[in-house]
């Protein structure tokens, strides 16, 4: 069974960067396409970015695009989502998740397409 496991969340100020992980166990997260989502107080979960199985597509809402950047290392067992000009709306519970995925260079936008969850990770962006 496997199990993901986020980190790395902190508060941070405006226009501030960091850095979120998520580690994998129980199996290898190469056969897994990889998504962050996040869910701020009163709103429903929303995906912010996904990573392929290869690492080399990826996809990003239009909300991050330009500011995030998520990126995997199957030898590593993790992902990472690298968070650059962080703005209070970032504020959230970021929660990382695996679909099991036959295509080399696809992920999915849909969370009805992920299996498996981690516990997720606070980021809270204020001055």
């Amino acid at each position: 069974q496997l199990q993901l496991a986020e980190s790395g969340g902190v508060l941070v100020q405006p226009g501030g960067s960091l850095r979120v992980s998520c580690a994998a166990s129980g199996g290898t997260l190469a056969n897994f396409g990889i998504a962050w989502f996040r869910q701020a107080p009163g709103k429903e979960r929303e995906v912010v970015s996904c990573i392929s199985r290869s690492g080399d597509y990826t996809n990003y809402a239009d909300s991050v695009k330009g500011r995030f950047t998520i990126s995997r290392d199957n030898a590593k067992n993790s992902v990472y989502l690298q968070m650059n000009s962080l703005k209070p709306e970032d504020t959230a519970i970021y929660y990382c998740a695996a679909a099991r995925e036959g295509r080399w260079r696809w992920c999915s936008r849909d969370q009805s397409s992920y299996q498996y969850w981690g516990q997720g990770t606070q980021v809270s962006v204020s001055s």
